[in-house]
């Protein structure tokens, strides 16, 4: 596929359609008593509109056997994509860095986050300190790794490549060290800081904190699809999203060493997040172009706001009130500092990305009430069966896995240890609502259920299984998959651990082969699909409830990074995969369930001639 050249550039970027301002279309909205994010549909025909578009887009971004979803051809290392976005002007505050290892500590050890029923009374409070932890222990570097004469960095929050198209944003009252006043912030990974886009008035910020518990602050989530796009071409919209949701699953889990509990809130729609996080850019990224297209588009920089996160004490109630007008009309006052750097001298345009992510914008819907998560006490082994460490050295530790010993089993109890993890309510009653640690960050039933190739696992017949997520899609996804599959729960699986046995054989081989022939997915002792129900849970509830599938699958990721480190083995993600192909072999018809995200789980294989280095301080240069 022939990328336009630079010479004829000048006629391209002519025709460029250049969309209003997303402020004067919040505004217009505001001013009209509107509930629409701009680009939200406000009719059903708009409303199918952009679930075709979607569609379109899934489709058209599937990997097949003899062809790939359309990407560049090689990569272009001179404008790889800066990974640290930074606010150039704005005030820096440093955050504290806090011991890897101590040698005596007071953090928790790694099980009981998930398992205690005091953390209410632990809960901390709302210091510099403590959000220093959050943060360090969410989205913070992880380690520098350097081989011959190339250095690059690791995050605590998995990255599809390591490209990291997350930014994450703090807005909270005062706290000492930090603001004297109440703020919104730009959190910088590579400094452990923050950086001070605005001050926002008193009143403002008590409207924004009606009905959250005292103590409370928010999180935001926004993507820069570019660097994603520079590797990946279309399907970086996808991968974006599984990155969101590895987020998302970090902060929960952060949160709930500190005694915090963490969930979204899903009622804002997408300019308002915009507008809460100072995204209110007065260009975007055009959808009309045919592309990919090659030249200086600073546009393709900009960040797509995603979501709002509110993160407060265990065992309080969060009740959201509508007050987003009222900080609507106040947000005119607000005066944002800083200047985003420019992360690539040149760029590649994708449009088909802009398009999806403009029909998945969300409107403004009402609020409902949350409690989070619960840590519930269900487990299949007791705490000393994982490794003696404390949540901080899991989650900072945490690596994606490059290739897997195949000489090498997982015991079976670890297995089912895992899976139960994975469960949105755990391993209490039947599976649906949300409430397991970090599940409990979603306000919506689970969607996402687990297609598992079974290698190694020993006193486990090899073969296909399936875990079930939702007890609800059961039959659904009995009706759909194939008639030959026996559905039979292994001898000796405890009861509350909804997995299905489908096929009892060798599937090594057939798991590297839908996993575009990645050996790694067939040598690890298991590996999986995440097979969503699709067309029917974005029908039901809106184009935006696409890339809410992927961040979905993206929390259940983080559980299963986490739990692999925790008993001491790895893992990866894999969004590399022939989609239909997939599809074929459980008998998947149509799009009522596609498989959205893949996953391996085993022994790593450390390349010792990678050297690792401590995450701060870190090199001068950005990598």
């Amino acid at each position: 596929m022939a990328l336009c050249t630079l010479n004829r550039l000048a006629s391209i970027s002519s025709s460029l359609a250049v969309r209003r301002s997303i402020h004067a279309k919040a505004m217009a909205a505001h001013e009209a008593g509107g509930r629409g994010a701009p680009g939200a549909p406000a009719t059903a025909a708009a409303a199918d509109s952009a679930i075709s578009t979607l569609l379109d887009y899934h489709a058209a971004t599937k990997h097949h056997l003899k062809r790939y979803a359309r990407g560049p051809h090689g990569l272009d290392w001179a404008n790889q994509p800066n990974p640290f976005r930074r606010y150039q002007g704005a005030q820096v505050e440093p955050l504290l860095h806090l011991p890897e290892s101590p040698p005596s500590t007071d953090d928790p050890l790694y099980p009981v986050v998930f398992s205690s029923s005091s953390s209410s009374s632990l809960a901390k409070p709302l210091t510099k300190a403590s959000l220093s932890q959050l943060l360090y222990d969410s989205l913070a570097l992880s380690a520098w790794k350097s081989a011959g004469r190339s250095t690059w960095s690791l995050r605590v929050n998995p990255s599809s490549g390591n490209l990291h198209p997350t930014e994450g944003y703090v807005v909270s009252d005062a706290i000492e060290g930090v603001s004297a006043t109440p703020f919104v912030a730009h959190y910088a990974p590579k400094e452990h800081a923050l950086e001070i886009r605005a001050e926002l008035p008193p009143d403002v910020w008590q409207g924004l904190m009606q009905g959250l518990p005292p103590g409370s602050l928010l999180l935001g989530f926004t993507s820069i699809f570019w660097r994603e796009a520079w590797k990946y071409g279309e399907r970086a919209f996808r991968y974006c999203n599984h990155d969101v949701g590895h987020a998302i699953g970090a902060v929960a889990v952060a949160a709930g060493s500190l005694g915090w509990n963490a969930c979204l809130l899903d009622g804002y729609g997408s300019h308002q997040v915009n507008y809460l996080l100072g995204l209110t850019h007065d260009e975007e990224p055009s959808s009309t172009e045919q592309g990919p297209v090659k030249g200086v588009f600073p546009h393709l920089e900009l960040e797509h706001g995603d979501c709002i996160m509110a993160v407060f004490p265990f065992g309080e109630f969060l009740l959201e009130p509508d007050t987003l007008h009222n900080f609507l009309a106040s947000n005119s006052c607000f005066l944002w500092k800083g200047k985003m750097n420019v992360l690539s001298r040149q760029h590649v345009n994708w449009p088909i990305i802009y398009q999806a992510a403009e029909a998945s914008l969300k409107p403004a819907t009402e609020f409902s009430p949350h409690s989070g998560s619960m840590q519930v006490a269900q487990s299949i082994l007791p705490s000393v069966a994982y490794e003696p460490l404390t949540l901080r050295q899991v989650v900072r530790k945490r690596r994606s896995a490059q290739d897997m010993d195949s000489q090498y089993g997982m015991l079976l109890d670890v297995f089912y240890q895992m899976l139960l993890k994975t469960l949105p309510t755990g391993g209490a009653g039947v599976q649906s609502e949300p409430c397991q640690l970090p599940f409990g960050a979603l306000p919506w039933k689970a969607e996402v259920h687990l297609v598992l190739f079974v290698h190694r696992v020993v006193g486990l017949e090899q073969g296909i299984y399936i875990l079930v997520r939702n007890f609800t899609h059961k039959e659904a996804l009995q009706k759909v998959m194939r008639p030959e599959f026996v559905w039979e729960k292994p001898e000796g699986c405890p009861s509350n651990l909804p997995l299905y046995k489908l096929y009892q054989g060798d599937c090594r081989d057939l798991a590297a082969r839908l996993s575009c022939h990645q050996d790694i997915a067939g040598e690890s002792c298991f590996s999986l699909g995440m097979v969503a129900r699709f067309e029917p849970a974005i029908r039901d509830r809106g184009a935006w409830m696409y890339p809410r599938l992927f961040w979905e699958t993206g929390v259940i990721g983080q559980v299963l990074y986490l739990e692999a480190h925790a008993f001491g083995i790895s893992a990866t993600g894999i969004g590399c995969y022939f989609d239909d192909a997939v599809h074929d072999i459980l008998g998947l018809k149509g799009t009522e369930f596609q498989s959205l995200y893949h996953f391996t789980v085993g022994i790593p294989v450390v390349d010792k001639r990678i050297l690792s280095l401590p995450a701060y301080p870190g090199p001068a240069t950005d990598a």
